[in-house]
């Protein structure tokens, strides 16, 4: 039997698309907030586009699927930057 490829929905791509480059700002904002803790506006800005991404990939697994295996919700940031704070979860 041959193995056949599902095909989904221009709209599934471009979706797909979409988080892959908030995912890539997302990146960048950390590690510029890692260097710039009290930057106000891009902890905004970070805030606001893991807002943006979680109601994204929502609305891909409504229509399309899970996209992951197990759950992964993005963490915001409180005034100053937090992230670069210790313990880090492997060190607890």
């Amino acid at each position: 039997m041959k193995d056949q490829q599902t095909q989904l929905p221009e709209e599934f791509y471009r979706l797909m698309e979409e988080l892959q480059a908030i995912d890539f700002v997302l990146v960048e904002l950390t590690l510029y907030l890692d260097t710039h803790p009290d930057d106000y506006e891009a902890i905004q800005q970070f805030n606001e586009t893991a807002q943006y991404r979680q109601h994204l990939k929502f609305s891909v697994e409504e229509y399309y699927g899970p996209l992951l295996q197990y759950g992964q919700c993005l963490s915001y940031s409180s005034y100053p930057w937090n992230w670069n704070k210790a313990p880090w979860p492997w060190q607890l």
